[in-house]
């Protein structure tokens, strides 16, 4: 039943509307009589989708908008007020049209993600090409994607260059240029060029799967202010029903009290909120920035105090080797070939870049086929043919009672104090020599914070387990109020707690993989980048889709904007409200005209939070 009223509801507001009209018309023919049949009629038929779902609302126990408008139209039918009952059903329907065709408009960001996702796939299988649904590629196959073609899936570049357009993941148009060895994600548009794929994340494992699915999520996700609305309408249903019975009974008019019950629907109340909400999550979704439902925009608008870290997020995460000083009497190029072959085992930024610099010198190395351990915020130690090895920080080497020269120490300090992160290299107790890496900071950061502070937000706080000169060298240059330096994972747990007992809001941002812990205890959790992106989507409450810090800011002014926009559409809401109740009993507003009022009110409510849709990102500072 509901199906067939879904499919024909249009047909029907428009037979209302018709025989209304006729009801107008006829009489300036001299054909009078037939407008009382008619405007019965419309009633009848623009009622009928209106009782069907106040009869469902009412199997369920619920108080709903339609149960209210069905009372009013038998009490309008019973009196003979056939216009006024027909035009508040055709009226009705109208707004309900029209409700759900703009509501329809602010949920087309998350359309238009599900009309990118690819649908067919060039697969290469027994040396020849075949195309496939997407849903029957497997990992580890190779796909081809020639110009013009969407990537159908996650996967490593292993031949070919090309042009991509990543817009659909990363809200950034600026196509960028891949070549083997790359990164590709699902989704995203060959412009020129010619690659082939090989399939790592296939189907709903995709990054591209993974954003529609987290933006659907989010869009059903209430705020609490829409379940405190829920809940609220529960009991103001109910409630207008007994005023207008005690309005009858004090002022003895039926005509006034059904008035009085139809006008109190608190329909523009109740759309109000979600309207913004879904408006503001589908502005961030087509700008790159992923939130999670209206809980998290709320707890968003609110942080003072903004948490980074610094690898992966305050810089851009691909550190290089800018110096190797050797403190031992072996061939530099041999121990470092040793060490490349250990730090092979591990994903962490300082390890690849210190593997990247074996190749980039071509040595030859293989990992290690005996123990290695990661020591987490200190670095690697191994044992490699019997010899024990340690590839780390200060505390490392000193925890292993490796001791050092003065010299050493103090050409550490000096190379931290230029923002070099220093790696000591150890085997068993002899100091072999010094790496020195270097991060650059996101051209973008400086201008990131500045943005913020100028928000109104009051502290900007680092905390990485770099040491404390490198940090304090990156922190100075971006104009961050405080630093924490040499932490472990706990240790950034721990100053997130103190920061919330001492009654801050806190935002943490982070790269979403090491810093997971310390996302998920923060008011907000923001996790930079696709790196990580399946620990970055179950943590965070926002996800940052480029390696773009600006969109952090676009993401907090969304925020603040979705909540002001949600609290206008409250206050437009309890104002008509309020206006039409005391026209209502002031008898200057009748049942037709106020239901006109009403519907408007709705209208006004949801293309206020479509403005949301249009909301643009600040331009930078500079």
């Amino acid at each position: 039943m509901a199906k067939i009223l879904q499919r024909y509801k249009n047909k029907i507001i428009i037979a209302s509307g018709l025989l209304i009209g006729l009801a107008f018309v006829f009489p300036l023919m001299g054909i009078g009589k037939v407008a009382d049949p008619l405007l019965v009629l419309a009633t009848i038929i623009a009622s009928v989708p209106i009782f069907y779902h106040a009869y469902q609302a009412i199997k369920l126990k619920l108080f709903s908008i339609e149960l209210l408008v069905s009372i009013a139209v038998i009490g309008a039918l019973i009196i003979g007020e056939y216009l006024e009952s027909a035009v508040v059903t055709f009226l009705f329907l109208f707004g309900s049209f029209l409700e759900s065709r703009t509501l329809a408009k602010t949920r087309a960001s998350i359309q238009s993600l599900v009309d990118f996702a690819p649908e067919k796939a060039t697969v290469i299988r027994e040396d020849k090409e075949v195309i496939v649904r997407v849903e029957e590629v497997n990992q580890n196959d190779q796909i081809i994607v020639r110009a013009g073609g969407k990537v159908p899936v996650d996967g490593e570049v292993v031949q070919g260059e090309a042009t991509i357009n990543q817009a659909t993941i990363t809200g950034e148009s600026m196509p960028v240029d891949k070549k083997s060895g790359d990164y590709v994600y699902s989704g995203t548009i060959v412009d020129i060029g010619f690659i082939k794929v090989k399939a790592e994340k296939v189907g709903e494992a995709t990054a591209f799967a993974k954003i529609i699915e987290l933006v659907e999520e989010a869009q059903d996700a209430k705020s609490k202010t829409e379940r405190f609305l829920d809940r609220f309408a529960q009991y103001y249903t109910p409630g207008v029903m007994i005023l207008s019975l005690i309005v009858y009974l004090i002022m003895h008019d039926v005509h006034l009290a059904i008035t009085f019950l139809v006008i109190a629907c608190p329909g523009a109340l109740v759309i109000g909120a979600p309207v913004s909400n879904v408006a503001g999550i589908g502005n961030g979704a087509k700008n790159g920035v992923l939130m999670k439902g209206g809980d998290a925009i709320d707890r968003f608008s609110k942080v003072k105090t903004f948490v980074f870290d610094k690898t992966g997020t305050l810089t851009l995460g691909k550190p290089e080797v800018t110096k190797i000083i050797n403190r031992s009497e072996i061939d530099e190029n041999e121990w470092l070939a040793q060490i490349a072959g250990i730090e092979n085992a591990s994903e962490h930024h300082i390890g690849r870049s210190v593997v990247q610099e074996a190749k980039n010198r071509n040595l030859k190395f293989d990992e290690p086929k005996e123990i290695v351990e990661i020591i987490k915020g200190q670095g690697v130690r191994a044992i490699l043919d019997e010899k024990r090895w340690l590839i780390g920080n200060r505390q490392l080497l000193k925890d292993a009672e490796v001791e050092f020269d003065e010299d050493t120490h103090l050409l550490a300090q000096e190379e931290e104090s230029k923002g070099q992160t220093v790696i000591f290299v150890a085997c068993e107790k002899n100091m072999m020599g010094l790496i020195m890496i270097a991060d650059k900071i996101r051209p973008e950061a400086r201008d990131v914070i500045e943005q913020l502070k100028r928000s109104g937000s009051k502290k900007m706080i680092m905390l990485t387990g770099d040491n404390e000169r490198t940090a304090l060298a990156v922190a100075d240059q971006l104009g961050i109020d405080k630093v924490y330096a040499e932490l472990m994972p706990n240790d950034k747990l721990d100053h997130i707690k103190q920061f919330q007992a001492n009654g801050e809001r806190v935002v943490m941002v982070g790269d979403g993989i090491n810093d997971a812990p310390a996302l998920a205890l923060a008011d907000t959790g923001v996790a930079m980048g696709m790196s990580g992106t399946d620990v970055a989507i179950e943590t965070a409450d926002v996800v940052l889709m480029a390696d773009q810090l600006d969109q952090l800011f676009h993401a907090f002014r969304l925020a603040k904007q979705t909540v002001r926009n949600r609290i206008q559409n409250i206050t437009i809401a309890l104002v008509t409200v309020f206006i039409l109740l005391f026209g209502v009993l002031n008898q200057t507003i009748h049942l037709a005209s106020g239901m006109f009022i009403h519907e408007l009110s709705v209208l006004v409510v949801i293309l206020n939070g479509m403005r949301l849709i249009r909301f643009k990102k600040e331009r930078s500072l500079k």
